[in-house]
């Protein structure tokens, strides 16, 4: 199979179910921006890091294919004719959004509490954490606002909520892992 296929040389794409749209369409920006976060995942996950922290993320990486798949499909293209689901694989579940939940309260066991906002930064481990929450924010919005254009599984907006958490709590962890500077942000006050 070739890699490419020259059917959006003109800048359309197809979804799952074959519906053609420009590639500037919100779905293809929601689904874009998923995949995009998956590789700065991926960028986490070379780094020097607890193996367990590795293990997680490479689960995350699996469920955020199955969040670019629901993504990608098309609605009204989602349930064949013999009443089957078009994505034949398992969704975004309760379970998954626990299991981000577990790893951010075991992360958070071990760290002091938050009594500041932090300055992203001080390890280029950390910094790459920050990046991808703010990356999973963006996949958020634009999920959201698809979702309000063209329903689409809750779970996924809900996963990548908490996808978002997770990865800030992992870039504090990391900075007490790494002995990294943690620098609050502190307003200056105004005169």
């Amino acid at each position: 199979m070739k890699v490419y296929t020259k059917t959006g040389d003109k800048g359309t794409t197809a979804l799952f179910g074959g519906t053609r749209v420009p590639k500037y369409h919100l779905r293809i920006d929601s689904y874009g921006t998923v995949d995009e976060l998956n590789s700065y995942i991926g960028l986490i996950r070379d780094q020097e890091i607890n193996l367990r922290y590795k293990e997680v993320l490479i689960d995350i990486q699996d469920k955020l294919f199955t969040v670019g798949a629901i993504l990608a499909t098309d609605p009204e293209k989602a349930i064949l004719k013999n009443g089957k689901e078009r994505l034949n694989i398992p969704k975004i579940s309760e379970e998954e959004v626990a299991q981000l939940e577990n790893e951010i309260d075991a992360m958070e066991a071990g760290l002091p509490p938050m009594t500041h906002f932090v300055l992203p930064g001080g390890h280029t481990t950390v910094s790459y954490c920050h990046i991808a929450r703010c990356v999973c924010r963006r996949a958020e919005r634009l999920a959201t606002e698809l979702n309000d254009m063209e329903p689409t599984d809750l779970m996924v907006l809900k996963y990548l909520n908490r996808l978002s958490d997770y990865l800030f709590v992992l870039a504090r962890k990391l900075s007490f892992d790494l002995k990294a500077d943690e620098v609050k942000w502190i307003p200056k006050k105004t005169e």
